[in-house]
């Protein structure tokens, strides 16, 4: 940890990602770099972040690419690189030269993926690789009159090859070459095996390392979310983006549509990157989701341990009333909650007294980490036309903290009397809760 950050912060960070390390346990990542990573030496710390994914129980596949190894090996042979389309025209010499180039950087990585320095992050690292013909390809063929050779696509990937040595706990590793039932080798691309290994393995994320940040938008900022219908607009929109997002995204959208939950674009440059991506709310570069991350629903009992989660701080700073597990139970019908990527983010509850034409509100609260995000509002909103869809008039809170917040969003200071005659008798003259109001 940084020598500027204190204990308290260490601990803090550390339990925010607890939510991370149960979610992604047993999930299946397909993760995707280029022959750079290798070249420039930044390898080494990125298996650093590969041997953390591997002990928390994340079933890895590692696709590798060599552009970079086999440009340099076809200009040590006086070969002209080719291109048709952004796809490398891959004539025999040259395939001599992708066989080997790719053979060079498999063998690197693997030598740096079995490194267990003592005193360094790879201390009693046990990843054992796993690789294979996991790929039949087939030859991309003839486009608009340029015969590509021995460039080729993927046709189908073993699926239960993979599975098993995953099952085994082993990490796999995919190089851009495939093979045909005939038995020629042929040059693929590195999105395209990634794409498909993902698809095929229906895996939960899909992770390409690239020279930028990421989808920017009109103003420059980076896009950390996009939809696939977004996605979709921005390749549309004719707005300029990188060359690594004009040939990323459509493979995020590519995957996200066959079913892989999340496709993430960051920069290879960034130390840390995919954790700093992975484990953090925020993220440091785009995702792609096939639709909104956020979902507003009833709740139900399986949801009691996260809403528990959210009230309990807020009940031991006074901000709440302390309600037991039982109770929680008991009320759940009452509860909405707001999940963020399947975790849960805000609740609230609402207690209708229909005699009276009036609501509570209680229990709104929002994870600490998640303010500011306008959740607590879009709730607020939520329970508001469910309160009216029961022919109710009116919603009012009680609280000791919040007021102005309430304040804000056109609630009333009122006088107890306003409360209805059940919750009058209830009131804790103790406690001394303003009472907010707002007509519906």
């Amino acid at each position: 940890m940084p020598i500027t950050t204190t204990p308290a912060d260490f601990v803090s960070w550390f339990r925010s990602v607890a939510p991370y390390i149960n979610s992604f346990r047993g999930k299946t990542f397909v993760i995707a770099f280029g022959g750079e990573m290798v070249e420039d030496g930044k390898f080494v710390a990125l298996t650093h972040d590969f041997n953390l994914l591997a002990a928390l129980g994340i079933r890895l596949i590692l696709v590798h690419g060599a552009r970079p190894q086999i440009e340099q090996h076809s200009a040590r042979k006086n070969l002209d690189d080719l291109y048709h389309q952004g796809i490398r025209i891959t004539d025999a010499e040259t395939m001599q030269c992708v066989k080997e180039s790719v053979g060079r950087v498999r063998v690197e990585i693997e030598a740096l993926l079995s490194m267990g320095l003592a005193n360094s992050p790879m201390a009693n690292a046990d990843i054992r690789v796993a690789g294979g013909n996991f790929i039949t390809a087939q030859p991309i063929g003839v486009i608009n009159g340029i015969d590509l050779q021995h460039t080729g696509s993927v046709r189908k990937i073993d699926v239960a090859a993979i599975n098993n040595r995953l099952n085994y706990g082993e990490v796999v590793l995919l190089s851009p070459l495939g093979f045909s039932p005939t038995g020629e080798v042929f040059n693929l691309t590195l999105e395209d095996v990634a794409t498909a290994t993902a698809i095929a393995l229906d895996a939960d994320k899909l992770v390409f390392l690239m020279d930028t940040d990421g989808v920017q938008g009109q103003q420059n900022e980076l896009i950390r979310v996009l939809t696939v219908a977004q996605a979709q607009n921005e390749l549309s929109s004719q707005r300029f983006q990188s060359d690594d997002v004009n040939l990323f995204l459509p493979c995020a959208i590519r995957a996200c549509e066959a079913g892989v939950a999340r496709t993430h674009l960051i920069s290879r440059h960034t130390d840390g990157a995919v954790l700093q991506e992975l484990f953090s709310d925020e993220g440091i570069g785009t995702m792609v989701v096939e639709s909104t991350l956020n979902t507003l629903r009833d709740a139900s009992i399986e949801d009691v341990g996260g809403i528990l989660q959210l009230l309990r701080p807020l009940e031991e700073q006074g901000i709440l009333v302390r309600r037991s597990r039982e109770l929680l139970e008991q009320e759940i019908e009452r509860f909405v909650v707001l999940e963020h990527d399947h975790r849960i983010v805000g609740c609230a509850a609402l207690y209708p007294f229909p005699d009276e034409a009036a609501a509570e509100l209680a229990c709104l609260a929002v994870d600490m980490q998640c303010r500011d995000k306008g959740y607590g509002e879009a709730i607020l909103d939520h329970m508001a036309v469910l309160a009216k869809s029961q022919k109710l008039k009116k919603l009012f809170v009680l609280t000791t903290r919040t007021a102005h917040w309430f304040l804000e969003r056109g609630f009333v200071e009122s006088p107890v009397t306003a409360l209805p005659a059940q919750k009058k008798s209830l009131y804790n003259y103790q406690r001394k809760s303003k009472v907010f109001v707002r007509e519906i």
